[in-house]
């Protein structure tokens, strides 16, 4: 963690607009998104750190403010995220071992969210699970089309 550098500092209106910026909260009502934004805790993560590994249980989700993150399997690499991104989703809702490691490529400013208390805006505020399962479908239909690709089955 970077800890000569002063943090960001974002006031909660700035928070609610970063959130507002997800696909995965756009469509969430603002009065709903500043709950959100009360949970979010700031992160510096200095170049080249590991962020989440492979394997490790995951509780949380982040947020890209500022920089660049990898997400890859070993020496594959499935993506590179900046700002305005988001990693973790899955940890929202589960405690399953991380499917892959995110490491900073860049210097970064993160936002992370805990499942424990977004659990509790959930209980309270159903509506926010919408938004978080159209991020899911969507990537589960992105992964079966390159699973289609990859094994050749959109040839049948």
């Amino acid at each position: 963690m970077i800890s000569s550098n002063e943090p960001t500092r974002l006031l909660l209106i700035e928070r609610v607009f970063l959130l507002k910026s997800l696909t995965i909260f756009n469509d969430t009502p603002e009065t709903i998104l500043a709950e959100i934004a009360e949970l979010m805790q700031e992160e510096e993560v200095e170049e080249g750190k590991t962020i989440v590994k492979e394997g490790d249980a995951g509780q949380c989700m982040y947020i890209i403010f500022k920089g660049k993150v990898r997400i890859h399997k070993g020496d594959h690499e499935l993506a590179v995220l900046s700002e305005r991104d988001f990693f973790g989703e899955l940890s929202l809702l589960d405690t399953e071992k991380r499917s892959a490691t995110a490491t900073a490529l860049a210097d970064c400013t993160l936002f992370r969210i805990d499942q424990d208390p977004f659990y509790d805006v959930l209980e309270q505020r159903p509506e926010v699970i919408r938004g978080v399962m159209k991020i899911l479908c969507k990537r589960l239909r992105a992964a079966n089309l390159r699973i289609s690709e990859l094994t050749g089955a959109d040839r049948l």
